[in-house]
């Protein structure tokens, strides 16, 4: 045989062993397994009655009525809700008082030069 068909069998050949895997894990979706519904019960069976599989409703556990205990809370300086821009909403700084700059120290000639 020569190097071309070597190549093309074993590409082929490698095709059919991935379209064997495919089909094999294809397999259980194709077969037709149907759950047969449950049967209603009648209301003359008595079986102590019917009812549901939700778990029974309990108080959520947190704050009570009152709200969210909240002892050190402090409101926010500025709403955002008004169409006003940030700046105009939040009050400007006080300036720092002018402090004088230190004095430049004296300069003195080097001796020995």
């Amino acid at each position: 045989m020569g190097d071309e068909t070597l190549l093309v069998a074993l590409l082929g050949g490698l095709h059919l062993l991935g379209f064997g895997f495919a089909a094999v894990l294809l397999l259980p979706l194709l077969r037709d397994e149907r759950v047969a519904p449950l049967a209603p019960r009648g209301e003359e069976e008595d079986d102590g009655g019917g009812g549901n599989d939700r778990v029974d409703w309990t108080r959520p556990r947190g704050p009570g009525p009152s709200g969210i205990p909240l002892p050190d809370a402090v409101p926010a300086r500025v709403r955002l809700r008004e169409p006003v821009r940030l700046a105009d909403l939040i009050p400007a700084r006080g300036r720092r008082e002018h402090r004088p700059a230190p004095p430049l120290p004296s300069r003195t000639p080097a001796r020995g030069r």
